[in-house]
């Protein structure tokens, strides 16, 4: 069954949104939107950095998006503006990574592969480290998920729980670079905070509780996953920005539904 790379397509699709749902829920809720732009920016360095040193590509951006994942919540903490704060680290470490593949000597990369994914091309190891990095990052999002959400919902409440905010700060940190590793494959540095944001944005409006809607929001995922492949084999179009595209109608058609039901 594997053989066929539709399959495998669909499999590396399904097995990322597993971890984007809930992990997305938790970037709408925060508005880390931004923040996850930055980290997944900061894939490409670490693509250089691998390619360059002759690790796994999913190493190299994995350790990458941790360092700029920690030195984003580090700044934050100690009071830096975010919106500038993050604008700078992301296209800097952007800007950075692709002037970096450009040194290296001997290498030839197709760079759109790693700005928009390539999905098709997935090969059974990349499904390996795709469901084994989600499976991470659900069971890291299960185990949290009560002091998560009271850490979400107000720190003060946290802390008068026993809960440390600045630490499930860092665990939702830690589980968006892994995304960022996992997903770099599939939609590419510039598109995996879509991926994380429209869906949940997207269950957000039919939802009655945060669990309904980090489920929902990958059903959602999944469906976009499904739509986008079968788009882009229709019309021949990049598979990457059409899983994203798909997920855009999925958010406008839910969201116009909500609209028509309140009159």
């Amino acid at each position: 069954m594997l053989d066929d790379f539709l399959v495998r397509a669909v499999l590396a699709g399904v097995g990322l949104v597993l971890a984007t749902g809930p992990l997305g829920s938790f970037v709408v809720w925060r508005r880390m939107a931004y923040f996850g732009d930055a980290t997944a920016h900061a894939a490409i360095l670490g693509v250089a950095l691998a390619l360059a040193t002759e690790l796994p590509v999913g190493l190299g951006v994995l350790v990458v998006a941790l360092a700029m994942a920690v030195t984003v919540s580090t700044l934050a903490a100690k009071g830096w503006a975010m919106d500038t704060t993050l604008g700078v680290l992301a296209h800097s470490a952007l800007a950075v990574g692709l002037v970096a593949v450009s040194f290296l000597p001997g290498v030839r990369t197709d760079l759109s592969a790693w700005l928009f994914g390539d999905i098709l091309a997935v090969s059974r190891m990349d499904l390996a480290f795709i469901w084994g990095g989600s499976a991470l990052v659900v069971a890291l999002m299960v185990w949290r998920w009560p002091a998560l959400l009271t850490a979400t919902l107000s720190e003060d409440l946290a802390h008068a729980s026993g809960i440390r905010p600045d630490r499930e700060r860092l665990v939702l940190t830690l589980a968006l670079a892994l995304v960022v590793a996992v997903a770099l494959k599939i939609v590419g540095a510039l598109l995996i905070a879509a991926l994380l944001i429209i869906p949940a944005a997207a269950a957000r409006g039919v939802a009655r509780t945060p669990e309904a809607m980090a489920l929902l929001a990958s059903a959602v995922g999944a469906v976009a996953v499904g739509a986008g492949l079968w788009g882009s084999l229709t019309w021949d179009t990049p598979a990457g920005p059409s899983i994203i595209a798909a997920a855009a109608a999925l958010f406008a058609g839910i969201a116009l539904g909500g609209a028509f039901r309140r009159g």
